[in-house]
């Protein structure tokens, strides 16, 4: 097996037959052990940045937490990839049940235990904001411009928590879904107002997606990637407007178009 080295990955390119070694970088992972009251909860595969955010945002996607006052404290050891969370209540012994369970950076299946969290943290979003198509162009532009990981590697999402003109703050990992839940914990550490925000994402609009969008309270999800047909089933159940595919000027609003101020009454 090749080494890593400090200036990237050592390859062989090629360009047509001719080749050349080259070092490149590459995207890390590695894994994230939650021990919580002294338990082991959960290890997850994630890119090693902002774990604070993705402790916080995935406890209170799994339903363990609410808000950032529940927790006593939260410690980092990055070197061994374990994150320390004390919390001021006792955790649910069904909760506990779910410990060392290994959650990949994939998708779907590997959340053990989505749907019995999502009934009691999915909520229907009831959102004013609205937003024009140029906007929309205009925020996906500015993900993709400063999304430097992604451009240096291709091999991570990006999630951003924005308003109709501006992106605030962006998240990467490898995990589109831990991209999100680190905007997730952002937003509960910082106690931000979401009412008037939207999530600016780069990756498919899973129906996992779309319950983390609801749970978020946000109305509006601005997306490059595809949607999934229950994803859009769950976001028009859940009163969020998806919008997919948008990429240069192009987009399509797949749900609750009454949020985009350019939608004509009747197409």
């Amino acid at each position: 097996m090749k080494d890593v080295k400090e200036d990237g990955w050592e390859i062989i390119r090629f360009n047509g037959h001719s080749q050349s070694i080259l070092h490149e970088e590459v995207a890390v992972e590695a894994p994230l052990t939650i021990m919580i009251n002294g338990s082991e909860f959960a290890t997850i595969v994630c890119s090693p940045s902002n774990h604070k955010d993705l402790v916080i945002g995935f406890l209170a996607s799994e339903g363990v937490i609410r808000f950032k006052d529940e927790i006593k404290r939260i410690s980092i050891d990055e070197k061994l990839g374990f994150a320390y969370v004390d919390l001021y209540k006792q955790i649910d012994p069904s909760q506990i049940d779910h410990s060392k369970r290994f959650i990949g950076s994939c998708c779907g299946k590997s959340r053990q235990f989505y749907f019995k969290s999502d009934v009691k943290t999915a909520k229907t979003v009831t959102s004013k904001l609205s937003i024009t198509v140029d906007q929309c162009f205009h925020l996906m532009k500015e993900l993709q411009t400063n999304s430097e990981q992604f451009i240096r590697t291709g091999g991570v999402h990006n999630a951003a928590l924005a308003t109709c003109d501006d992106i605030l703050t962006i998240r990467t990992d490898i995990g589109r879904h831990n991209a999100l839940d680190k905007i997730y914990g952002h937003i509960i550490d910082e106690k931000i107002r979401v009412a008037d925000k939207l999530i600016v994402f780069s990756g498919r609009i899973s129906s996992e997606v779309l319950l983390k969008i609801s749970k978020i309270g946000v109305g509006i999800l601005l997306s490059k990637s595809a949607p999934t047909d229950l994803g859009l089933q769950l976001a028009d159940d859940l009163g969020i407007t998806v919008i997919g595919f948008a990429r240069g000027n192009k987009m399509n609003v797949y749900t609750h178009a009454d949020r985009i101020i350019d939608v004509k009454a009747k197409i």
